[in-house]
């Protein structure tokens, strides 16, 4: 009988524990051999949580830890967490990673091992295609709360931004609020692949050739999902993070009022009746009912995150 791939997720986290839990009990719960948290914080007290529980590795990235990786800890995140999985992929003992953030939840209409059991072996990753969640207030608290999921709009999709969301769609990629390249696994062991975040290149610069997004992958990406955790990370995001590579939606949102700025909320990002029927009626919707509080308390029990 053949053996089935071994598969692990890699990730660097900044999260409040019971975020930081949700994301390795719904991992394991799907398969994951091992999960490797690398807190961003040394001192995170969600570190101490769950250092020893069975399937999880800590990786306080302190000054030393960062003196043997790379001589001097990164200035940004995105360096720091490619030094991250560049140094899991070398020495994870498993077939494939998962190279995930910690509010990013994959979810498969197969078991994981088997889909990557499939690959051919020239395939040297696996993209997940991302599905952003939408806010919905009735929604009792589950940590990361949503049940309604939209994917980015297709190429060919005209003026289906500005039908959604008015004259906001000019502002997004895709339809998104995010990153619409999604995430990928990475085939351990293979000789001058270097990982991105989203990707893959080769030594000599091209990028790792990943196909389209594999039609049995998503990842559920709460980015947004909080509109109070939203707006308070939104000023890192328009400075350092990701929306600085979105310069029309940024300098919209640098002069927005604060009320202008819970208006685009509104539109763009909350389950409202109208836009989860029209994004359904154009195949751009998934619905899903993660259980978060459920896996925690099944997966750790007894542990406190408060």
């Amino acid at each position: 009988m053949t053996r089935l791939p071994r598969w692990g997720v890699a990730a660097t986290v900044k999260a409040p524990a019971d975020q930081v839990l949700a994301f390795a009990a719904h991992h394991l719960d799907l398969g994951a051999h091992r999960i490797w948290l690398h807190f961003d914080d040394p001192d995170d007290p969600a570190a101490d949580l769950l250092s020893g529980q069975d399937g999880i590795t800590v990786i306080r990235c302190d000054d030393p830890y960062w003196q043997t990786i790379a001589g001097t800890r990164p200035d940004t995140h995105q360096v720091r967490q490619i030094k991250n999985i560049g140094r899991i992929l070398r020495k994870a003992g498993l077939d494939w990673i998962g190279h995930f953030d910690v509010d990013e939840f994959l979810l498969a209409d197969v078991p994981v091992a088997e889909m990557l059991a499939d690959q051919p072996a020239d395939r040297h990753i696996v993209r997940a295609e991302p599905w952003e969640a939408l806010h919905d207030p009735a929604l009792p608290d589950d940590i990361f709360t949503a049940r309604a999921f939209r994917r980015q709009l297709p190429d060919d999709a005209g003026d289906m931004a500005a039908q959604l969301y008015g004259p906001l769609g000019d502002l997004l990629d895709k339809g998104m609020l995010s990153h619409t390249v999604g995430k990928c696994f990475f085939r351990t062991g293979v000789q001058g692949m270097i990982p991105r975040i989203h990707g893959a290149r080769w030594k000599h610069g091209d990028w790792v050739f990943g196909g389209r997004f594999h039609p049995d992958l998503a990842l559920l990406h709460f980015h947004a999902q909080d509109a109070e955790l939203w707006k308070a990370r939104l000023p890192y995001r328009l400075s350092k993070g990701a929306y600085q590579y979105r310069p029309a939606m940024q300098a919209w949102l640098q002069a927005a009022t604060p009320d202008g700025i819970d208006q685009f909320y509104d539109r763009i990002q909350t389950a409202r009746p109208d836009l989860v029927t029209a994004l359904a009626d154009q195949g751009l919707l998934r619905q899903a009912k993660l259980g978060l509080r459920r896996k925690v308390a099944a997966r750790f029990p007894g542990l406190d995150p408060a």
